[in-house]
C-alpha cells in the first residue's frame, strides 16, 4: 500500500472513532450510564478498543512518514551539473563547497604538472586550480564561439588536505536526481560511475571518490 492510500485510511479511521469519552465520559457530561459500573473512561472495554485503534492509526502515520522518507531520499541525490568542452558531467554536491567566478590562475615556477595548473585567489587564500579535463583525461576542442550568457564558473571542492579550484565552462545548476535513472553499464570509463539522460544530454555522473583520491595524489 503507498503512502497515499495510507494516509486516506487513517483519516477515515480517526473520523469513525467515536470519542464518547470526552462527550458523556469523565472528560464530558458524566451521563455515561457505564460510569456507575466502570467508575472510570479508562477501564471500559468501548474506551481500550478505541485506544487500540488510535494506536493502529499512529502505527500506519509513522509507516507513511518513514515511506514518505525513503521516497524523498532516493528522488533527491544532491548532485551539481556542469559541463566541460562539450561533456556534461555530475558530480556529487558533497563534494562541492562553493561555486565561484573565474579567477586569474598564476602560474607555479617549476612546474611540469598538466593537471596543476597554479594557485588562484580565493578570499585573500591561494588555493591550488587543477585541470579537471586533464585529469579526467577529456580532450578539450578549440576555443570556439560562446554564447555572452554562458560563464565559466570555478568549482572549489573539498579535498583531504583542503580546497582545490577547477575551472568548467558552464554550470547548470544543483538538482535533486533519482538513482533510479542513473544507468550503469558494463565498461564504463574511468572516473564515471553512471550515466544519466537530463533534459536531452547525455551527462556522466562522476564517481566522487574516484574523482578526490586523484585529486589529492596530483597534489602530493
Amino acid at each position: 500500500m503507498i503512502s497515499g492510500e495510507i494516509v486516506q485510511v487513517v483519516a477515515a479511521d480517526a473520523a469513525a472513532i467515536d470519542d464518547c469519552w470526552n462527550r458523556i465520559g469523565v472528560r464530558g457530561d458524566k451521563s455515561c450510564p457505564l460510569l456507575a459500573e466502570h467508575v472510570h473512561c479508562r477501564n471500559c472495554a468501548v474506551y481500550a478498543s478505541a485506544a487500540t485503534r488510535l494506536l493502529d492509526r499512529y502505527s500506519l502515520s509513522q509507516d507513511a512518514h518513514e515511506q514518505a522518507q525513503v521516497q524523498e531520499q532516493r528522488a533527491t541525490r544532491s548532485m551539481l551539473l556542469f559541463r566541460l568542452g562539450e561533456e556534461w558531467l555530475a558530480l556529487a554536491t558533497r563534494c562541492l563547497v562553493e561555486v565561484a567566478p573565474l579567477q586569474p590562475v598564476h602560474s607555479l615556477p617549476h612546474q611540469r604538472s598538466r593537471v596543476l595548473q597554479g594557485v588562484a585567489n580565493v578570499r585573500g587564500a591561494l588555493v591550488p586550480c587543477l585541470s579537471l579535463a586533464d585529469l579526467l583525461g577529456l580532450e578539450m576542442p578549440g576555443n570556439g564561439s560562446t554564447s555572452a550568457r554562458i560563464m565559466p564558473r570555478m568549482l572549489i571542492l573539498a579535498a583531504a588536505g583542503g580546497s582545490v579550484v577547477v575551472r568548467v565552462d558552464e554550470v547548470d545548476g544543483i538538482h535533486g536526481l533519482d538513482p533510479e535513472r542513473l544507468v550503469h553499464e558494463q565498461g564504463e570509463t574511468r572516473f564515471t560511475a553512471a550515466v544519466l539522460q537530463w533534459r536531452e544530454r547525455s551527462v556522466r555522473v562522476l564517481d566522487e571518490e574516484q574523482v578526490l583520491s586523484a585529486v589529492n595524489r596530483s597534489l602530493s
